[in-house]
């Protein structure tokens, strides 16, 4: 969206929650926070140590390393351009969080192998570093490409064709650490991306299968190149592939190491969204810029909302609004929930590349759908219908009889949400549920728009703090509390629109 619009209705939507004073820390740009590296600052209690490093650090030669991680990458943040230094920041900053989660481990378990690891980890960063300080405004895509998780080797095989080799290793300590070394082709497509799949590793075991091939693009964007993974959640996370126990972070953003031009023609340009990438606000704002197709996507839904506007009434026209003010505060969430997703307790402290990204586009293309596919002219109730927060799908046979089926979700809680299944008749133009209870399902139009089971927000409030619910059997099975009331516009079909299902959002 246009920058007025969308920091208005951002603005809007932070001051309208409970924590309108502040935006959440988790929620801001990972470049905005502190650069240094905290882990030798630190007593083991979690103390901080003032003007000094702890003794663990100093004993084993930690807090040099650090000094020289921190100066190869002041120098190399002098060289980066403006659009993309939050880029880079964010990285140092990725690499700074997983150093200090695996610190904690180190220090703990006190084993030689362990501490030497570290050592090698942080004098690999600072070289990495001082590399990619010679690579900004490299053209071409061939050569060497690195981030805070691993690099990749990007050669030509022939005119329009690459192979990529990545090799990605990233430790958190304890058990907590993926490995994968992998193989593609790719070849030139006609949007701007180079796509084609992984080459599995053979199996050595006799009669075992190989992995799967996973689809993967990659692009220039500015003085970056982009990797993504196209893969289901189940092919990511659960690789059967002997040399790539997870892909979870080959999705990403990778500078140039070292200034070695090549002779390949490739577009460089920056796909930009609709705000300033050098000053991006939130960790959703940064994906965005780093990613061709998400600043694209960016770039749509601003034309869609304001082709859409002038052709609503009044009432629809304010009630898509606030829909709306609500669906970008939902964006500004959505990466970094993501990215380090809690309901994963063992493992939310890695960083799951792939998976933020791929939720974070879904969201983009789910709007669009609905933005650029805004049923106004439906009549009735049958259809798809999509709020930022709920969908349903309705059908009405000729008899009259009405099936719904949907949900509603609260933001990345598997816990917050209701299934819908509602049933029931058109009687005198009049929804009518088939339940027989206090509060039944209701369907009713409201100018372009459909209101779920108005009277539910009522009972929800009564049901806060009460154990006796047996006047009042809760729609939302998991939380009694929470309101299975739901406005919600017209959306033609689209493969974008999600099936209702209760996945976490």
């Amino acid at each position: 969206m246009s920058r007025p619009v969308r920091l208005a209705l951002l603005a809007a939507a932070l001051l309208s929650s409970a924590t309108a004073d502040a935006m959440d820390d988790f929620m801001r740009a990972s470049s905005s926070g502190p650069l240094a590296m905290t882990f030798c600052a630190k007593n083991s209690d979690g103390s901080k140590i003032e003007g000094g490093a702890s003794k663990f650090c100093k004993a084993n030669g930690y807090d040099k390393h650090v000094a020289a991680v921190e100066a190869s990458f002041a120098a190399a943040i002098a060289k980066a351009p403006a659009n993309v230094r939050p880029l880079f920041k964010r990285d140092q900053v990725w690499f700074n969080e997983m150093i200090q989660e695996a610190a904690y481990t180190v220090e703990e378990a006190d084993e030689a192998e362990l501490r030497q690891n570290m050592t090698n980890v942080l004098r690999q960063r600072a070289t990495v570093l001082d590399d990619l300080a010679r690579g900004f405004g490299r053209s071409g895509l061939t050569g060497g490409w690195a981030n805070a998780f691993g690099g990749i080797t990007v050669a030509a095989t022939e005119t329009g064709s690459y192979r990529l080799d990545a090799e990605l290793n990233s430790d958190y300590g304890s058990d907590k650490h993926w490995h994968c070394t992998l193989t593609a082709n790719v070849k030139a497509g006609a949007d701007g991306w180079l796509a084609g799949v992984t080459v599995p590793t053979q199996p050595s075991e006799p009669g075992a299968k190989p992995a799967d091939p996973i689809s993967i693009k990659l692009r220039r964007q500015g003085d970056t190149l982009r990797v993504v993974i196209l893969a289901s959640e189940e092919q990511w996370s659960f690789s059967n592939d002997p040399d790539c126990d997870r892909l979870g972070q080959v999705t990403g953003t990778y500078f140039a190491s070292a200034k070695q031009n090549g002779t390949d023609k490739i577009d460089t340009a920056f796909v930009s969204p609709t705000f300033d990438c050098t000053r991006p606000e939130t960790a959703t704002d940064e994906e965005i810029c780093a990613d061709p197709d998400l600043a694209a996507n960016d770039q749509r839904l601003n034309r869609a909302w304001k082709a859409l506007l002038p052709r609503l009434d009044e009432a629809t026209r304010r009630g898509l609004t606030d829909d709306q003010r609500h669906w970008v505060s939902a964006q500004s969430l959505q990466y970094p929930e993501f990215l380090h997703p809690a309901w994963e307790k063992q493992t939310s402290a890695m960083h799951y590349t792939v998976f933020g990204r791929d939720r974070l586009d879904s969201l983009q293309r789910e709007r669009i759908a609905l933005l650029e596919g805004f049923d106004d002219k439906r009549a009735g109730l049958a259809g798809t219908w999509l709020a930022y927060n709920a969908v349903i799908r309705i059908t009405v046979d000729k008899d009259g009889s009405v099936d719904a089926q949907g949900w509603k979700w609260s933001q990345a809680d598997w816990k917050g949400g209701c299934d819908y299944e509602i049933s029931g008749d058109i009687k005198g133009g009049t929804f009518q549920s088939s339940e027989q209870r206090k509060n039944p399902d209701t369907l009713e139009r409201d100018h372009g728009m459909l209101v779920v089971n108005r009277l539910d927000d009522v009972f929800a409030r009564k049901r806060e703090g009460k154990n006796d619910n047996a006047d009042d059997e809760a729609k939302c099975k998991r939380n009694t509390t929470i309101s299975s009331t739901a406005r919600l516009f017209p959306a033609k079909p689209s493969e974008d629109i999600d099936k209702p299902t209760s996945a976490i959002r």
